[in-house]
């Protein structure tokens, strides 16, 4: 099978295997998608929920994290690991926010990468579930690690994952995939002790 029909055959299988794939960090709006996402570097998404309840509470918004000191937030975050250089990002990112953008999260990838701890996958991420932009690739190492197993790409590299998935998924499609790649992983495709027996993409699964 060619790349775009290995693409396309897995969005309708994992469509069907995950219906109602959604982020799994729990934010009621943009400003708290970024931050939640910003924690999840290397932390998982369950420990981050666990955090950003108290956490939103103290910091509601972009204006009362700038106002803060990265001191006053790491106690908040200290669990979720790399806590300093995230609480220096959160402040910073939040006074930008503030300075350039009247407190509201910009709506374009090229925007948001400016932001202080705001790589593409944090912005592919609220450009498709907060703005709904079509084409927006998370690539996670979920997202990495199956792109390879299924010859979608033959890299490791952030950018050149997403520009392959970005050429070959239909663009309406590609956000919810992303999420389902992210189930999907969890449940059958784990980096160490992959279901193959039990794989609903096994027979297209360049890896076998």
């Amino acid at each position: 099978m060619r790349k775009k029909e290995i693409a396309l055959s897995a969005v309708e299988r994992l469509k069907k295997q995950y219906p109602d794939a959604v982020c799994s960090l729990r934010t009621s709006n943009a400003f708290e998608l970024l931050v939640a996402t910003r924690l999840s570097a290397q932390c998982t998404d369950a420990r981050v929920n666990m955090v950003t309840p108290k956490l939103f509470e103290k910091f509601p918004t972009p204006a009362a994290f700038a106002a803060a000191t990265p001191e006053e937030v790491e106690p908040y975050i200290h669990s979720c690991g790399l806590y300093k250089t995230k609480a220096r990002d959160l402040v910073a990112m939040s006074k930008q926010l503030m300075e350039r953008f009247g407190g509201e999260i910009p709506d374009t990838l090229e925007e948001l990468v400016t932001l202080a701890g705001i790589g593409r996958k944090t912005a592919n991420l609220v450009c498709g579930d907060v703005f709904g932009m079509p084409g927006a690739v998370v690539t996670d190492t979920h997202c990495i690690r199956i792109a390879n197993r299924l010859g979608l790409c033959d890299t490791t590299d952030p950018r050149r994952v997403e520009n392959a998935l970005r050429d070959l998924l239909p663009p309406e499609e590609s956000n919810a995939f992303c999420h389902r790649i992210v189930l999907f992983g969890r449940e059958f495709c784990t980096a160490r002790s992959p279901q193959c027996d039990n794989c609903p993409l096994n027979d297209i699964c360049q890896k076998n």
